[in-house]
């Protein structure tokens, strides 16, 4: 059971929990992608500070992510996407949304030019933050940077490895899917300074100790992610490990407790 103390949760919200609404609002497709890089210790994954100011989770430690918008999809954009053929669950807009959103506020794109060498290596720096630009600023959509560059996002190593859907008695609601892929090579990862305002590289263990001592709010489908990818020596054994895991659809319940909430999973 996940405790949220009274004095973390908004005015109000305690009380809420033991009047779920009677039409809850309809969950928003989002997607977020663990980035996982190889350290001394073993896999250490990206967690980026959300801006106090945010209107998701202000102020909470989280993995690259966000809503998947509707140019996400489509048969045109899913040809340049190598890895997605064949793969039944989540739908592709999922997949789309959690390697642009990577790009987006990380910096990293996962993707190969026409020769099949990879984007970061064969385009300047120059260009990756212009092409990083105008998707932010909604000048370009992904499919028109592709065919721009004439590139082909690489699908084929990012697993998918949770489901989570927010709680009904929340107001603001997602449906988000959760993948995981390997940092290719020394890329420096750069964050979106309109949404995030630190960056740490950790491993899961050191995320979860920082978290609870209180100096890493996250919020309980980022501990739960951070507690499956603990235990692995390398980046390669966990993402073949969590290839080949059965994800859930999870639907956590609030419940009131003396102290607070708490969030449960039921079995």
């Amino acid at each position: 059971m996940f405790e949220i103390p009274a004095h973390r949760l908004p005015p109000g919200f305690a009380e809420s929990v033991d009047r779920p609404p009677a039409h809850p609002a309809k969950p928003r497709p989002a997607a977020t992608i663990v980035l996982l890089r190889e350290a001394s210790g073993g896999p250490e994954a990206l967690l980026m500070r959300r801006h106090r100011s945010s209107g998701f989770v202000p102020g909470a430690w989280v993995f690259p992510g966000g809503r998947v918008d509707s140019a996400d999809s489509g048969p045109a954009l899913y040809e340049r996407i190598r890895g997605l053929s064949g793969r039944q669950e989540p739908d592709g807009a999922f997949w789309t949304a959690a390697l642009r959103e990577l790009f987006e506020e990380t910096g990293v794109l996962l993707a190969l030019d026409a020769e099949g060498a990879w984007a970061p290596d064969a385009l300047s720096d120059r260009q990756l933050a212009r092409l990083r630009r105008g998707l932010m600023d909604g000048s370009t959509s992904l499919l028109d940077l592709l065919e721009e560059m004439d590139l082909t996002l690489v699908a084929d190593d990012v697993i998918h490895i949770a489901h989570w859907i927010t709680p009904v008695v929340e107001a603001r609601r997602y449906d988000t899917h959760f993948f995981a892929a390997a940092l290719p090579g020394d890329r420096v990862v750069e964050a979106d300074p309109r949404e995030m305002t630190e960056v740490a590289w950790l491993s899961p263990e050191a995320a979860l100790a920082r978290f609870e001592q209180g100096e890493l709010p996250m919020v309980f489908p980022t501990v739960k992610t951070l507690e499956a990818l603990r235990g692995y020596d390398s980046v390669e054994h966990a993402l073949t490990s969590l290839r080949h895991r059965e994800v859930p659809r999870i639907l956590p319940r609030l419940v009131r407790t003396e102290r607070g909430v708490a969030i449960v999973v039921d079995d």
